[in-house]
């Protein structure tokens, strides 16, 4: 029975070392919700996560808020203060969807507009399998949405902001009535990036 349960406890630490890479720089997303800590795939996604770790090395996502809850879907943030205010943002990037990472629960995207390549600074977690959010081909109507990175710790925190009750404000559906702040995100020690 011992032998068991150590062929078995190597066998999961073996699984979640493929699934959560020491490589990868690590965020910690503060919010007044709770804490998540996010893993983010810069051998899949290189020029997002650069991008990403630009956007959160500048201090710019403190004070930002989730912004668009949308329960079964997805909650977005990271380009809008407390009193839906734009904040100003460096240059959009070219779309990475065509990396083979797929938008399933619990993976963190870049927001973007009709144009495939105009993601800039929001970003969306999952919190649902969003096949139809992923890359599907070369095209306006094909090119999906760039999965960067996974919540590794704190999905208690992601379902409760996507459990914010929600309503319209100044002409943005979808906004929690109660404002969920991100308060920081901080790049975590040991896994700085290059």
């Amino acid at each position: 029975m011992k032998a068991a349960n150590a062929v078995s406890l190597l066998f999961t630490l073996l699984f979640a070392n493929t699934l959560w890479s020491q490589d990868n720089p690590q965020v910690k997303i503060v919010t007044n919700k709770g804490e998540m800590v996010v893993e983010l795939f810069k051998d899949k996604a290189p020029q997002t996560v650069a991008n990403f770790l630009s956007y959160v090395n500048d201090g710019y996502y403190n004070g930002t808020i989730f912004h668009r809850v949308i329960k079964g879907f997805m909650i977005q943030g990271g380009g809008l203060t407390p009193d839906m205010a734009k904040k100003k943002t460096k240059a959009p990037i070219r779309n990475e969807a065509d990396n083979g990472l797929q938008n399933s629960v619990y993976t963190i995207a870049m927001a973007r507009t009709g144009d495939p390549h105009s993601a800039t600074s929001q970003f969306f977690i999952n919190t649902n399998d969003n096949r139809p959010l992923n890359h599907r081909s070369k095209s306006a109507q094909g090119w999906g949405y760039c999965v960067f990175g996974k919540v590794r710790q704190g999905t208690k925190t992601v379902r409760a902001v996507e459990n914010a009750v929600t309503g319209i404000k100044q002409g943005f559906k979808d906004v929690p009535v109660n404002t969920v702040i991100i308060e920081s995100i901080i790049e975590l020690p040991g896994k700085k990036s290059e």
